[in-house]
């Protein structure tokens, strides 16, 4: 990329709040290129792109855009858009209408990653982990990369670290079809699932999209205990966690806590060592191997790898500890799809199961699964799934469904879920929203309960309108 196109560059972000827009925004800015953008709710990476110099503006109207076109006559100017932003919007409208020039999100991902050697995370469940994993790795092991990621990652508390580095770790969303843009050096695929119903019609559409992600890799890394990727895809370089043979890369666990994990690590059917991994989780030690494998595949020494393992966090709002209130823990998690609510019950019965069986107070702790449905799509395509899954909490709260833009067409609400759950656990009740759960929380809850509060929307601010009312 020239670094002249860089400076003589502006780009006005449409919606640069969300989590990967902003973290574009952030990587632009630090090559060089003036920013701006606009978004109606004002939060972390807004502030943090407004300290950085970005303009911010805290409407989108069509004013928004005539500024900027008056501001920066000087330079080129390009208006991005991720798939989020409807075509009635007032600021993309005006932007049609005068002929602007406009680019989908994907296609500055896909010209960053074009001026590194590119590590692409891609998959249906663990992206934002795995690459936080291979992020931490590569930074300590070669202190010569970079990451764009669509979490917030421990080591460098920001959801993009771009520098002049030789790496960069990208991770990269199939939601919306515009993955086959992006060409990389090595392309993970973690695990392949049906979901994005607004986007894909069945699992078929999904695979498809994938295989285009594959051609584009130079070398693809995949995960040998994901069905679909297994039957779908060829490639020598395999991870696993349940067999080292014909599989480049293998940890075989031989003991999973609330703490930590700790495996028998192998290449090629070759035992290589017992690593101990802080993070509990056979979906993180799926993760965790693929990081392994990618460094690995780019020749990071394995000795500097395990010396540094140690160091690896999970990035926020997946299994996060945000804290204790009167003996009740609460944990926030990500989860929005059926098998993602699955591993997070499982994770928290793990952590309930050895971490109270000494304490006699804790002994009939409950789990406590607070969920906010994300899409009425995802709703409609998976209630039965959902009510399968969130049944194996004690205690179930299921609140109003979160929509991301969506219109409801078929006026879904969430007590179709909590119906169903009803038939297999009569613990179960449907709330309408957060306020109310944090008004009523000490009648719907007890000491020593562990509450999962689970979803991909706005419920992640749970724990601060708590906080706020003690």
């Amino acid at each position: 990329m020239d670094k002249k196109f860089l400076l003589k560059s502006h780009f006005h972000f449409i919606g640069i709040g969300g989590i990967g827009m902003s973290a574009l925004a952030i990587g632009l800015l630090k090559k060089g290129c003036s920013i701006s953008g606009s978004d109606l709710v004002k939060n972390d990476e807004t502030k943090k792109l407004e300290k950085l110099g970005a303009v911010i503006f805290t409407s989108q109207i069509q004013q928004n855009i005539e500024f900027v076109i008056s501001k920066f006559t000087n330079k080129l100017i390009n208006f991005v858009v991720s798939s989020a932003i409807k075509p009635e919007n007032e600021e993309f409208s005006y932007c049609r209408e005068k002929n602007l020039s406009i680019k989908h999100r994907s296609e500055i991902l896909a010209m960053l990653m074009r001026t590194y050697t590119t590590l692409a995370v891609a998959g249906s469940h663990g992206k934002t982990s795995t690459s936080t994993f291979l992020s931490t790795i590569l930074e300590l092991c070669t202190r010569n990369s970079s990451s764009i990621t669509g979490g917030i990652i421990p080591i460098y508390n920001s959801n993009c670290h771009l520098e002049n580095t030789k790496y960069l770790v990208a991770e990269v969303d199939e939601s919306d079809g515009t993955i086959n843009k992006y060409k990389s050096d090595i392309g993970i695929i973690n695990n392949i699932d049906f979901d994005h119903c607004d986007h894909f019609s069945n699992l078929n559409e999904v695979i498809s999209s994938f295989k285009s992600f594959a051609k584009n890799s130079k070398k693809l890394l995949l995960n040998f205990d994901c069905e679909t990727s297994r039957n779908n895809f060829y490639s020598n370089c395999k991870w696993s966690n349940t067999t080292a043979k014909n599989v480049a890369y293998a940890i075989i666990p031989t003991e999973i806590n609330s703490k930590y994990t700790i495996g028998k690590y192998y290449e090629n059917g070759n035992f290589i060592s017992s690593l101990k991994i802080p993070i509990p989780g056979s979906h993180n030690l799926s993760n965790i191997t693929a990081a392994i494998a990618a460094s690995r595949m780019i020749g990071v020494n394995f000795l500097e790898i395990k010396k540094n393992i140690k160091y690896l966090k999970l990035p926020k709002k997946r299994f996060e500890f945000r804290g204790q209130i009167d003996q009740r823990i609460l944990y926030d998690d990500y989860a929005h799809h059926p098998n993602e609510i699955k591993e997070a019950i499982k994770l928290g019965r793990l952590l309930i199961q050895q971490e109270y069986k000494n304490n006699n107070e804790f002994q009939k702790s409950r789990l406590i699964a607070i969920f906010q449905p994300h899409r009425y799509s995802r709703v409609k395509q998976f209630t039965k799934e959902f009510a399968e899954e969130l049944s194996k909490a004690d205690v179930i709260y299921v609140t109003s469904i979160y929509g991301a833009g969506e219109i409801n067409e078929d006026q879904i609400t969430s007590k179709i879920i909590t119906d169903l759950i009803y038939k297999k656990n009569k613990n179960v009740c449907y709330i309408n929203n957060y306020y109310k759960v944090t008004k009523n929380f000490f009648e719907l809850t007890q000491k020593g309960d562990l509450i999962l509060n689970m979803g991909a929307g706005d419920c992640h601010n749970f724990w601060s309108i708590l906080n706020k009312k003690q």
